[in-house]
Parts: C-alpha cells; structure tokens; sequence
C-alpha cells in the first residue's frame, strides 16, 4: 500500500567537483559546473509545490560552492529541512556562515585511525574532522558521524563509537557500503558483518536502518518485484540544473529544467521514466542507500517495518520531527 504519492526529498547536486578522491566514488572525476543561486531560488519553489520535505545539498563536496549558505538560508526559511554531508576540509572556513541552517549536519569519517581513513579518502582530512566536530559543539551545532562501512574497515567501527562519538555525545551513522557503476568498493560485507552491524545499530547514539541489512541479505532489488521507488519519492537535480532521472547513479534521462521544474515533473516523458523505476536492467541487485531510504518511507511493505524504528529514533534525537510539524 502506497502511503504517499509525491516526492519527499532532492538530492540537489551543486556540483560535482570535489578536493577529496574517496577510492569508493567517481563522483570527482566529472568535469562540472556550479548551480546559480536564480536556479535555486526557481527550484526550491517549485519543489515546495510538488511536495518534497528534504533537501539535501550535495555533490561532490557541496561546501567547494561558495553561495551554498544563501541556499540553505532560502532552503530552511521555506519550511524545507536540510540536510549536509562534508569531509570537513572546508568546514571551519565556513561554519560560522551554516551555523543555524543545516538541520541534518554530517560529518564522513570512517576509521579512528588517521592514516587509515586518509587513505580511503585519499587526502589528509582526519584532523579535520576532529577540528570540524569541536568547532560545530562550540557553535551549537549537533553534527552526526556519517561511517561507510566495507570489510575492509569495519573493525574500526568500535572504535570511532568509543572514542569520538560517545565523548562528544554524537550520532554515528552506518551507512552500509554500496556496488555501483565500475566504482572498486573491495569485498562486500558478509552476511555475519552485516549480522554484526545490525546488532551494533541498537546501541545508544546509533543509527542503522535495518531495512539496509535486510535488502542486502534478500540479494538487493529485484526488477520483477521493485522496492526501489527512487525516481518517485526523489527529485535528483544535477549541477547543469536537469533533471535526472531514475537516479544519479543511473542517469538514463537528463531534462533540463528550464525554469520550470514543476511542469517538467509532471510532463509524459517524466512520468514514462517514473514508471520505470526499480524495472531497469541495472536496477537488479541495487542496494544503493541514498535512494532506498526513502523508497522504504512511502509504502507498507516489510521494509517500511524494518525502517520505522531506526527512523523513529534518529528524528527524536535530532528533533527534527518539530521541523515537519512547524
């Protein structure tokens, strides 16, 4: 049963450059542009009027786009909550002028060992990840630790829970490792370490949706029984402002918005690639995590009952249920 028919979130690419080179992402190796603040302005209306509650701010490292406070100034003042995920290299430059504007702060880290995560993220950006979460607690701001998790760290994961986020009283997020495209994301975590992650999920402070680890044990989606609705529940713009659709990682179909992302949305050629959604070829096995969140959020289904709580417990501690009753 389909409890909501519009979409709920945009993943709002304002560029896809990025100064980190994250063995696990290709993200960086595009040559792109930066949105235009008119462009935000135009789309953020038109997403109010299709109904989307989120916006996620992202890229690339959204914080290389220097106007990316007015965006989530506008953002937050419509009633949007939005959401920021940084390597934290360029927050303390910036993180006066975000301070009171990101509703979902998170912060990538995913080892406690320096050289460890470096590596991964193929710059030096521990030191600034610790330097990010002291300034954002001095700020007021209540930032999450956002870990990717592969075999090949997952042994670092106790770790970074004792050291870094239960002294600073934060969130850590397990954010499951993900297959796509040619990207090399090392041996796949087994069904015990997924096993183990899920039992770690319980804890305090943490967050781990449970529909990821059941999804993955179940082989992923399936074309003939989608679960995926990414291109339904997700509005994805690119830097070039188009629309792309299913989803990011797919980017079949590419609209240029041309001031009029409302009518674009609900044009035939974007309904027939809707309709698609979790059918294509390439859709068979994807467990990609961005766009399953909330494909588990608009239909009662047995993964909508394994997300609930996680969902539950993260919205209560981070109070942004307020944000979508206000």
């Amino acid at each position: 049963m389909r409890l909501v028919s519009h979409p709920v979130l945009c993943n709002y690419y304002v560029t896809y450059r990025c100064n980190a080179r994250c063995s696990f992402c290709d993200i960086w190796e595009k040559p792109s542009p930066y949105v235009t603040l008119a462009d935000v302005q135009q789309n953020l209306r038109d997403l109010k009027k299709l109904g989307v509650n989120v916006i996620d701010f992202t890229g690339g490292e959204p914080l290389l786009h220097q106007q990316l406070d007015q965006f989530l100034e506008l953002a937050h003042n419509m009633g949007f909550i939005t959401t920021l995920t940084t390597n934290c290299l360029l927050y303390p430059k910036y993180a006066q002028r975000l301070q009171g504007k990101v509703d979902m702060l998170h912060f990538s880290l995913d080892a406690a060992e320096k050289e460890k995560h470096d590596t991964g993220r193929g710059v030096a950006c521990f030191d600034f990840v610790l330097e990010s979460i002291a300034l954002a607690k001095k700020l007021g701001e209540r930032p999450d630790i956002l870990f990717t998790v592969f075999s090949e760290n997952i042994d670092q994961l106790e770790a970074v829970y004792e050291q870094i986020v239960l002294p600073n009283n934060l969130m850590l997020l397990i954010n499951p490792a993900f297959e796509y495209n040619t990207v090399d994301t090392g041996a796949g975590l087994t069904p015990e370490q997924l096993k183990y992650l899920s039992a770690f999920g319980k804890r305090k402070n943490v967050y781990l949706n449970e529909a990821f680890i059941s999804l993955r044990l179940n082989g992923g989606n399936h074309i003939t029984d989608p679960v995926c609705k990414a291109a339904s529940t997700t509005v994805v713009i690119s830097p070039e402002n188009e629309l792309v659709l299913p989803c990011y990682h797919l980017g079949e179909k590419k609209y240029p918005i041309n001031n009029n992302l409302y009518a674009l949305y609900h044009s035939d050629a974007v309904k027939k690639q809707i309709a698609l959604e979790g059918r294509l070829p390439a859709c068979e096995g994807c467990t990609i995590n961005c766009y399953m969140q909330p494909s588990f959020a608009v239909e009662v289904n047995k993964y909508f009952w394994k997300a609930l709580p996680s969902t539950l417990k993260y919205n209560f501690y981070k109070g942004t249920w307020k944000r979508m009753f206000a």
